[in-house]
Formats: structure tokens, sequence, C-alpha cells
């Protein structure tokens, strides 16, 4: 029985490449596509990062933020959907459609508001903070 055994090793050995041509080869998961949106030096802040803050903004048709500013907060403005108006104190006014970004250095005063009559915008906002312990956000008299 034992000899009976070891004969079939010889067969199974020239049998494998034979069938590894007809089997399915496995499919490698693709990796994720990953598309850099921005990188630019921290500006006001002294190179110094104490708290990263991530929000999702939803503005309704005809919706805007009062003029307002953060302090020792640098923002990142990454619409994903419509279109925002960014307007900058001493920087103009900007257009952002989905898929673009704006940056807004700290202690600097903004608004962001959505001119469409019809159409919702939204956005991801990222703050990068060097002063966690002041307010994030302060309105600002315009």
């Amino acid at each position: 029985m034992i000899r009976r055994e070891f004969l079939y090793l010889p067969g199974l050995a020239l049998a494998l490449p034979a069938i590894s041509r007809f089997a399915p080869a496995r499919a490698q998961p693709a990796a994720p596509k990953l598309v850099q949106i921005m990188r630019k030096d921290l500006e006001g802040q002294g190179q110094l990062v104490q708290e990263t803050v991530v929000i999702l903004a939803d503005f309704g048709p005809g919706s805007a933020s009062p003029w307002h500013m953060h302090p020792g907060a640098q923002e990142l403005l990454f619409v994903t959907e419509g279109n925002l108006t960014l307007e900058v104190e001493g920087q103009g006014t900007k257009s952002i459609n989905a898929g673009d970004g704006g940056l807004v250095p700290a202690d600097v005063a903004h608004l962001v508001r959505n001119e469409s009559a019809g159409v919702p915008a939204k956005g991801l906002v990222v703050f990068s903070r060097s002063a966690k312990e002041k307010p994030l956000l302060v309105l600002v008299k315009r």
C-alpha cells in the first residue's frame, strides 16, 4: 500500500503544472486611487499644529456664512458638490467648483456663500489649529 502511494506522487507532479494553466487566476484587489488635492505650508501659525478639525458643510441655495475668522487656525475648504464662493479679506473672491479647494490663512476674515438660487452645495472643511485653547470661530463685523 505504501508503494502505491509513492507511485501516485510522480504522476501528480506531472499533472499539477498542466492543471494550473486551466485554473482561473485570482484577481488582485484594486488599489485605492489617491488624488492629492492640495499641499501647502501652514501660514501664520509658526508651523505648529496642535489639533486638526474636519467639518462637513451643507450650503442650501442662496445661503452664506457670516463674516468670520478662525484664531490660530488655517482653513482648507474642499467643495464636494455644487459651487461655492469664498471671499477672503485682502485676497478677493474666488469661485470654487466641486473638486476644487481654497485656503484661508489663520486670523483672516472671510465668508463662504452659495450663490445658486436652486442648487445646494457641500464642502469638506479642514482646520489646522495652532492654538486649540482659542475659539474655533469668531464673528467679524463688516
